[in-house]
């Protein structure tokens, strides 16, 4: 099975990239499984085990993706945040009224933070028609609320469907059909539907003490479809793989998809041990030492994995047409591995600044927190770094802004303001960030350090 940009990866790799889809369709029990592995903004390799009505499956194919749904229910709430159509912050009832859930906000609906049950009332809406569940309070149910909101992070189905029906509100037109003009259409997921399109797969449970296999229900899931309807394809996922990468002005920017990525949910202690933490419509896992981002998927008769590599720029897609078996995940991040290990992502070359703005070189060089040492870099890009030199301790990066000062883009000094002060004759005088002093020498006295400064200076015991 190769693709155009196959050759891109070596022979041993592409072979070790095979043997490990083998080995987890084999050991796996999976009627069938196709695999994709990204790498630039394209896919490099794609290969698949076994066949789908008598023809082995391709990146064509479709399989239903579950879960990962909700990442592109994610980009549509992100959108009409960009757009000032809502805030994160907003509680849900100033867009959707009498919910009965009105209380919890956007935000923790993405993050799963705002305390809904994990799974609708009723029969199991997964394997029982949309048609079951005909309004938001018959997926909500008499008790909606089994924690306090924004407390911890409990997965809730029936939260993605409130998102689902927030954009039905705000575009006045249907989930899908605002998905398919606003994501699917620009960037060009063609084999990405709500309803299967031939070809595609057909959903199996495997026996599991018999090598015999049962067809699986494959339901229209109705208003909760913004939690998991989807079919996709291992190309079309390769592509969506980019996008939350690399963005795309005509859906969402990067730095928008960056804050996707961003964990936003308060973790349960078994969380933060297994190295799990849910963002806006995505979920971080640490695997070989590297940390994935991307989501599962799950519904009867299919499994999903899409997941992301930012730092080694790789991602993988694994989808498998059987209720249990392979873990997706597991296989996933194997192939990120693999590519990662065996062709090391090459660095871009290193690039001067285009042009040199005088005030942001005034700033870089040593600086002094106390009497705690940092350095401030300015890099190509446009943005400033601040880092201890011990290696320890915080750091950030900032980023201009049009009034003279640096916004910080993550950590402690995530959205603080870094202020170049200057004396009356224009010299630079001390970094203010957040109420703390930087200055060029320890506890310099021509700086208004908070509490003063000793007029005796440094001086030794006796």
């Amino acid at each position: 099975m190769t693709t155009p940009h196959q050759e891109e990866l070596l022979p041993a790799t592409r072979r070790a990239l095979l043997h490990r889809i083998a080995v987890a369709q084999s050991e796996g029990r999976a009627p069938s499984l196709v695999a994709a592995v990204v790498r630039g903004g394209k896919a490099v390799w794609t290969g698949a085990r076994t066949s789908v009505e008598g023809h082995a499956p391709d990146e064509r194919v479709q399989y239903r993706i579950g879960s990962i749904t909700k990442t592109f229910t994610a980009v549509l709430v992100l959108r009409l945040r960009d757009e000032g159509a809502l805030d994160l912050a907003d509680p849900l009832e100033k867009h959707l009224p009498g919910t009965g859930v009105g209380g919890v906000t956007v935000a923790e609906l993405l993050a799963h933070g705002g305390g809904l049950a994990a799974e609708t009332p009723g029969p199991w809406w997964e394997r029982t028609p949309g048609s079951l569940r005909p309004g938001l309070a018959d997926v909500l149910g008499e008790r909606p609320l089994v924690l306090p909101a924004g407390r911890r992070f409990h997965y809730s189905n029936p939260g993605y469907a409130l998102l689902g029906a927030l954009v039905e509100k705000l575009r006045g037109a249907p989930w899908e059909e605002v998905l398919r003009r606003e994501v699917l259409v620009p960037l060009g997921l063609r084999r990405t539907t709500v309803r299967a399109e031939a070809p595609h797969a057909g959903g199996w449970a495997v026996h599991p003490w018999a090598d015999v296999m049962l067809p699986e229900p494959l339901e229209d899931l109705g208003v909760m479809a913004p939690a998991g309807q989807l079919w996709s394809t291992a190309g079309d996922l390769a592509r969506f793989a980019a996008f939350l990468v690399e963005g795309d002005e005509r859906v969402l920017d990067p730095e928008s998809l960056r804050e996707m990525r961003t964990p936003a949910a308060p973790a349960e202690a078994a969380d933060v041990a297994s190295g799990y933490a849910y963002c806006l419509g995505m979920e971080i896992r640490h695997q070989h030492g590297r940390s994935l981002v991307g989501h599962t998927g799950s519904l009867p008769g299919f499994l999903a994995c899409l997941t992301i590599s930012v730092a080694d720029d790789v991602s993988a897609v694994v989808l498998a047409n059987c209720t249990s078996g392979p873990a997706p995940f597991t296989v996933a991040a194997d192939l990120v591995r693999i590519v990662a290990e065996a062709e090391p992502r090459i660095p871009a070359p290193w690039q001067p600044l285009r042009e040199a703005d005088p005030a942001a070189l005034d700033l870089v060089g040593q600086w002094y927190w106390g009497t705690s040492a940092f350095v401030l870099r300015l890099s190509a890009d446009g943005l400033v770094s601040l880092e201890p030199l011990s290696g320890n301790g915080r750091r950030s990066r900032f980023r201009p802004t049009e009034d003279g000062t640096w916004v910080g883009l993550e950590g402690y000094y995530a959205g603080e303001r870094l202020k170049p002060v200057r004396r009356p004759d224009g010299s630079l005088s001390h970094l203010d960030l957040g109420s703390f002093v930087f200055t060029r020498l320890p506890y310099d006295e021509r700086a208004p350090v908070p509490g003063g400064v000793d007029p005796e200076g440094w001086r030794g015991i006796g």
